[in-house]
């Protein structure tokens, strides 16, 4: 495909942001795209709202996959862009418009030159809830190839374009959502002694949480509890009956989760005991850690220079990336590819350098062709 056209299919792609496991026009629009390439060594199936392209090698020994994810955020968007999203409360602000057109790119690329090994490009929904990857590794669909190795990128607004970044081991960290419900007792607030306050009982809460970080994980580990919203109350003058806190939970070790999550469970019970109310806590979507193998990273380090793009090493993230459910299963790794922008990602005004795409479409096929 010419730069052209690859802009082209990123800036139809923008402007049609789905949710997870609701990415139907995308779906359609992938299928006609790859349609339209007309190569008989392709096999299109599908699985819920994504795709499994299977593009057949000269020599069938090897299975390679790319995967790529397409869902959008729940953002509206805020830039001026001609091209910017037709569904007002969605925006692809993590940048999987550029990734779906950059694996496109590479799909044909690979399908017009097919090397030996047979090649899985895998278009992922719900990477950014409720969380594609695992039910897709579990799914028949996908048991049906048997797969040596996979990768994967991720924009990288901070990066200037040229530039891919990636590392060996741990790239980004286990995640859990967070959300949690206080029900006590609502009343008049002339009189708190006959309530059960639950702004107090969630306030409280918070402030406690932060003490599993600084008191039960030790300092040489690396763990954080984030509350990015609390919702109470109805009016000034009426004591809340119910909250709700939503946050999420970051760790590198999956061990570290799992020792938050006790923690929080035991704090959890003596809240109930001491303010006489009701807890519920639903850790919602969960993504296991990216750990990177590192033969690939060194191999890819040395393949991009070849191909005139410069390799940087990476730090270790909080970010989360359910692409490492693949991972935890098949070899392989992920990397970052720069995009210059001034806003991060998830940022309502992000927009990516579109002159990273050609960049990111000759680091995909270099790195398929000599995996």
């Amino acid at each position: 495909m010419r730069n052209d056209e690859l802009v082209s299919i990123r800036r139809k792609l923008h402007q049609i942001p789905e949710r997870g496991f609701q990415e139907y026009k995308t779906q359609s629009f992938l299928i006609e795209t790859i349609e339209n390439m007309n190569r008989a060594n392709i096999e299109i199936t599908k699985w819920e709202t994504g795709l499994f392209v299977f593009v057949n090698g000269k020599n069938s020994n090897r299975t390679i996959a790319f995967r790529t994810d397409i869902d959008g955020l729940p953002i509206k968007e805020e830039t001026d862009l001609s091209f910017k999203s037709e569904h007002p409360e969605n925006m692809h602000a993590c940048g999987h418009d550029l990734h779906m057109t950059i694996a496109l790119g590479a799909l044909d690329m690979i399908s017009a030159n097919p090397i030996n090994d047979n090649v899985l490009f895998i278009f992922q929904p719900a990477e950014e809830g409720p969380g594609g990857a695992a039910p897709m590794l579990a799914s028949n669909t996908f048991k049906q190839w048997q797969i040596d190795s996979i990768f994967a990128l991720h924009i990288a607004p901070e990066l200037p374009v040229g530039t891919v970044s990636s590392r060996e081991g741990l790239l980004f960290a286990n995640t859990s959502e967070l959300f949690i419900d206080f029900t006590g007792k609502g009343g008049h607030a002339a009189y708190p002694h006959l309530t059960k306050d639950m702004i107090v009982t969630a306030s409280s809460f918070v402030t406690q949480l932060q003490q599993i970080i600084s008191r039960k994980i030790d300092p040489l580990d690396s763990g954080v509890i984030t509350i990015g919203k609390m919702s109470a109350g109805t009016v000034q003058n009426i004591i809340a009956e119910t909250a709700r806190l939503e946050g999420t939970i970051r760790t590198l070790q999956p061990e570290t989760m799992n020792k938050i999550k006790t923690e929080l469970d035991h704090i959890i019970r003596g809240f109930e005991i001491v303010y006489d109310c009701k807890i519920d806590v639903d850790y919602g979507s969960m993504y296991y850690q990216v750990n990177n193998l590192g033969k690939y990273v060194h191999h890819f380090s040395k393949i991009v220079e070849e191909e005139g793009i410069q390799f940087v090493e990476a730090n270790a993230a909080m970010t989360g990336e359910d692409f490492g459910y693949f991972l935890k299963e098949i070899p392989g790794f992920m990397f970052w590819l720069g995009v210059d922008s001034p806003y991060g990602l998830h940022h309502s005004k992000l927009n990516p350098a579109e002159d990273a795409i050609p960049i990111g479409v000759k680091a995909v096929t270099a790195m398929i062709q000599n995996m």
